[in-house]
């Protein structure tokens, strides 16, 4: 099947210039809405390898993403949350840029162009069939990223993506490739924009998903949250006082004590109140 690059397609509207705010907008929103329905589409492959992730945390090992430019601050961003959301440890879930940490807030000139360095950067953390490694790469294209793939697939250990375009060469070198197509950007070519908020969505339900089946999640509250700010205090005396019923003040003392909403919960429930 022959491939075509929609990411790069022409944009749906012409004389962008001329449009007034209002018209730029509301185009832009337009284009948005159609990105939802391109990543339900994609559900089952997401499935598949979220089945594999949580079998790999479950074991021990852990999730990198790999990515450069926009895909790699996406990943970076996403990995960054699941500490302080999940409370679980920062080497659980680990982003990875072309071009190192400067590249997060700095393009590092043809650092995605490598076909050496993603290795490499994987090799730094001891990356092992333990693991499992997620390429992502709005084009599908880029060669840091499926070079370290291809590495990954000779050393054992599995592969996914992430990527905006149909049967590109990352969704052939993954072993469990989402492509979610997002057709052509507002701006031809700004992959930052639909291709960008599928990917964000995307790796929200990955992470989400796999940290509620890791025992992270109670009913619906994030019960192993670390209380690193004001706001995160007061949220974890809320969950305290609907589950085990007690007051403002109560709940606050048990949280003072034990330093975490699932411990509190269960200490009190114990009778270790």
């Amino acid at each position: 099947m022959t491939f075509i690059k929609t990411t790069e397609q022409d944009s749906n509207y012409n004389h962008l210039e001329k449009m007034s705010i209002a018209e730029s907008l509301k185009n832009i929103n337009t284009e948005d809405k159609s990105v939802p329905l391109a990543v339900e589409k994609a559900l089952p492959q997401i499935e598949k390898l979220v089945e594999q992730i949580v079998y790999k945390l479950q074991s021990g090992g852990r999730l990198f993403y790999l990515g450069a430019g926009t895909s790699g601050r996406l990943g970076i961003l996403d990995a960054s949350e699941c500490p302080p959301t999940f409370g679980v440890s920062h080497d659980l879930v680990i982003g990875i840029i072309a071009g190192g940490d400067i590249a997060i807030r700095k393009a590092v000139e043809f650092a995605e162009d490598s076909t050496n360095l993603g290795w490499e950067d994987l090799q730094e953390y001891k990356v092992n069939e333990n693991d499992i490694v997620v390429g992502i790469a709005a084009s599908g294209t880029t060669p840091y990223v499926i070079a370290a793939l291809e590495a990954c697939n000779r050393n054992n250990i599995i592969t996914g993506c992430v990527t905006c375009n149909k049967n590109s060469p990352l969704s052939k070198t993954a072993q469990f490739p989402i492509e979610a197509i997002v057709g052509p950007e507002f701006v031809t070519g700004s992959s930052r924009m639909k291709a960008g908020t599928a990917q964000k969505l995307i790796l929200n339900m990955i992470t989400t998903t796999t940290m509620i089946q890791l025992g992270h999640v109670k009913g619906n509250k994030m019960v192993d949250m670390q209380l690193s700010n004001n706001k995160l205090v007061e949220r974890g005396i809320k969950m305290i006082m609907q589950e085990i019923n007690v007051s403002n003040k109560e709940a606050e003392n048990l949280l003072k004590k034990h330093k975490s909403v699932r411990v509190a919960i269960q200490n009190f429930k114990d009778g270790n109140k």
